[in-house]
């Protein structure tokens, strides 16, 4: 695709891997709508609109896409859901709130968001759809059941829609990182960063009309 002055949603853009992503989509001249509930810092743009948004309440979602169309003014040509997060701990020791919190962001906002751009997607004939997963999606952690859980469902979601719009010109990505240093694991392992995973996204979504990455897993090379 050519990112020239196309619109994309990006979920969780206020700092991590959704803030890198964004400032990746900016230094290409793509209109980046930033949904998060808290706005970014320093992110000061002309092609950057913020968008306030609870992605684990249907009614905020929409109230945020219709924002977003009427402030952009334009079609959305890529949504990157990023947002999400983990709770560590066994499941006995789980409380039913988290757990369902857990799907509630990183399942159901999936859902709420992707049902509202597919439309004008279909009917461009154009969109691509990257949701990040973990390699917590194809391989159980013990201590994180309902964040893999969740994951894996991500994974199952995008291999999917991907045979469900891949016949309306439509592409589904679904990228899979190992560690990446964000801050959600204390862990002092060789990690990802979030800079290298923003290139990658870049990347995938530049790749010609026919030519489509459908599951991307990344890790360190020296974990």
């Amino acid at each position: 695709m050519n990112l020239e002055a196309k619109v994309a949603i990006v979920t969780g853009a206020s700092r991590g891997i959704g803030r890198s992503i964004t400032e990746a989509l900016l230094e290409k001249n793509v209109i980046v709508a930033g949904w998060s509930r808290t706005e970014p810092e320093d992110l000061d743009h002309p092609n950057f609109y913020y968008i306030s948004c609870d992605l684990t309440k249907q009614d905020s979602v929409e109230e945020a896409y219709n924002k977003t169309t009427e402030t952009v003014d334009k079609d959305i040509h890529i949504l990157i859901h990023n947002a999400g997060t983990g709770y560590k701990g066994e499941v006995e020791k789980m409380s039913p709130d988290e757990w369902h919190y857990l799907f509630d962001l990183n399942v159901h906002g999936i859902f709420y968001v992707t049902r509202l751009v597919i439309p004008t997607m279909k009917a461009n004939e154009l969109g691509h759809i990257i949701n990040i997963s973990s390699g917590a999606g194809t391989n159980g952690i013990a201590g994180m059941t309902c964040y893999s859980a969740t994951k894996h469902a991500v994974v199952g979601i995008s291999r999917s829609l991907h045979q469900e719009l891949r016949d309306f010109g439509i592409k589904v990505t679904c990228l899979s990182p190992g560690s990446v240093d964000t801050g959600f694991s204390e862990s002092k392992k060789n990690k990802l960063k979030p800079g290298d995973l923003a290139r990658s996204a870049v990347h995938i979504l530049q790749c010609p009309q026919n030519f489509h990455y459908t599951d991307v897993q990344v890790r360190p090379l020296q974990p």
